[in-house]
């Protein structure tokens, strides 16, 4: 899947871009009004996230002008105007999803696969690894013909372990991905949803743990 985000914030900008490339889309990143406009209408993209204040033409027009051109890729805005009649502007602008700032990165990824289901090949709902899987929809996890629900906390946790198999994942990657990046939430916090999680996966008897690495994070792997 393919994204193009558009965000004149550069730090942010480089954010978002390295959020979606670490979840497995394929990502361009564009500072300005005029360069989103000529990206989209190439009509290369599955999905669009816009910011809506961006210098030489702002989200809300580029996001007229592709619907005026016929372009109807999926498109989410971002922005820190909250304002009842300013989501309703976007909306109306021809936006599918308006998310203000500041944002959860768990909530962002949620709201493009949310929007992306309009594309045939959307981000499937089951994620798997070995016996185990795990339901986007239901927050569930399914193992041995069992299946335990998770909370929505646990559940965006062990998502992002569950997109990286065998893979260390720190607890300040967890923590800005689903509290943000100006949380003051803490390491305990993470710890306590690991905790309910491996409790969920030892009723489950399912074949895969979660390894604590010191002073570097936690991975999810089979037991062997």
């Amino acid at each position: 899947m393919r994204l193009l985000v558009a965000e004149d914030d550069p730090k942010l900008l480089k954010s978002l871009v390295h959020l979606f490339e670490i979840n497995h889309y394929l990502v361009d990143g564009v500072d300005n009004g005029s360069d989103a406009l000529e990206y989209a209408l190439s009509g290369e993209y599955d999905g669009l996230v816009f910011d809506i204040m961006m210098p030489e033409i702002d989200g809300i027009n580029v996001m007229k002008r592709l619907r005026k051109s016929g372009v109807t890729t999926p498109a989410l805005f971002l922005s820190a105007r909250t304002e009842t009649y300013q989501r309703i502007e976007g909306l109306d602008a021809g936006a599918d999803d308006y998310l203000p700032k500041p944002f959860s990165t768990a909530e962002l990824l949620a709201r493009v696969r949310a929007m992306l289901r309009r594309k045939d090949n959307f981000t499937p709902d089951m994620l798997e690894f070995g016996a185990i899987s795990l339901n986007r929809s239901t927050y569930e996890l399914i193992c041995n013909g069992k299946s335990l629900s998770l909370s929505g906390k646990e559940f965006q946790v062990f998502e992002m372990m569950m997109q990286k198999p065998n893979m260390i994942v720190s607890t300040e990657q967890l923590i800005t991905h689903i509290w943000g990046w100006d949380t003051s939430v803490d390491t305990s916090v993470v710890w306590v949803h690991i905790s309910n999680i491996r409790k969920k996966l030892e009723l489950l008897e399912a074949p895969i743990r979660i390894r604590f690495v010191r002073n570097a994070g936690y991975v999810l792997e089979a037991v062997v």
